[in-house]
């Protein structure tokens, strides 16, 4: 290691700090945060450290070191000016994030693994719904993230359509995850089919779905089906009510049962 006292010509805009890529620069580090240190020429100082519960590193020969708040880029600057201060002649400090623990967001709902997942820089939609295992087959067609700003905490909801996003490839929808984001899968409006229909069951219930979409879904008719006297079976304020002779472009709600009886030729 080059020890060194400080002389005249050392100036603050002597300190050098190793270019990061432009998404890692603005990353801010935080308690379990992972840090790879190094500097240029000084192998011996290479030091790989944990943000601890105080927002410190303990680094070789400053000691403990405060980054709790401040960017990949700021930590390096404050490594750098502090081993200039009487140590290091011009250092060259990179810090890079080796480990990802301290931005963290909730995603809940129709999700095949829900809970709480640590996110790293740039982290898209899609990528954070990948890590919770993907979309189960209740999935609906809207996610809710709820999010919030500054000081106030003012709270920010954004809906985002799945359908525009996962089915029509709408990429501007494929929005980052934001530190402290809670998402929310919605389930899927369901309506169940019965009677004579050829593969009875429950369908997804999305757009204003009439009861001939929802009969082809299950395969169609059978042939002994009493095409002309389809029932809807609904639920309203806790009693059941029995919707006769519905015609089939009626658009069914959710939890209706669209029961088809058999014809009697």
């Amino acid at each position: 290691m080059k020890k060194c006292f400080l002389v005249p010509f050392i100036f603050c805009a002597g300190l050098m700090v190793m270019a990061l890529p432009a998404g890692a620069q603005q990353y801010i580090v935080g308690e379990g945060d992972v840090l790879k240190i190094t500097i240029y020429n000084e192998d011996d100082l290479q030091q790989t450290v944990r943000v601890d519960g105080d927002g410190a590193i303990v680094v070789s020969f400053l000691g403990k070191v405060p980054v709790k708040g401040l960017t990949v880029t700021q930590v390096s600057e404050k490594l750098a000016k502090l081993y200039a201060d009487g140590y290091l002649v011009e250092p060259q400090v990179s810090v890079f994030i080796e480990d990802f623990k301290s931005q963290k967001a909730t995603i809940l709902g129709q999700v095949a693994k829900p809970g709480l997942y640590e996110i790293r820089q740039h982290t898209s939609f899609l990528e954070f719904i990948s890590t919770a295992g993907g979309l189960t087959p209740d999935a609906g067609g809207v996610a809710v993230i709820k999010r919030k700003h500054g000081a106030s905490e003012k709270e920010q909801v954004i809906n985002v359509d799945l359908k525009q996003l996962i089915e029509k490839g709408d990429a501007a929808l494929n929005i980052p995850i934001e530190p402290g984001d809670n998402i929310y899968i919605q389930k899927a409006q369901m309506v169940y089919v019965t009677g004579e229909i050829k593969k009875p069951g429950v369908y997804k219930c999305e757009d204003d779905i009439t009861v001939i979409k929802v009969i082809t879904l299950a395969g169609g008719f059978t042939e002994k089906a009493a095409t002309t006297r389809v029932k809807i079976i609904r639920k309203s304020a806790g009693a059941e009510q029995v919707l006769e002779n519905i015609k089939m472009d009626y658009i069914v709600q959710q939890d209706d049962v669209v029961f088809v009886p058999e014809s009697f030729f």
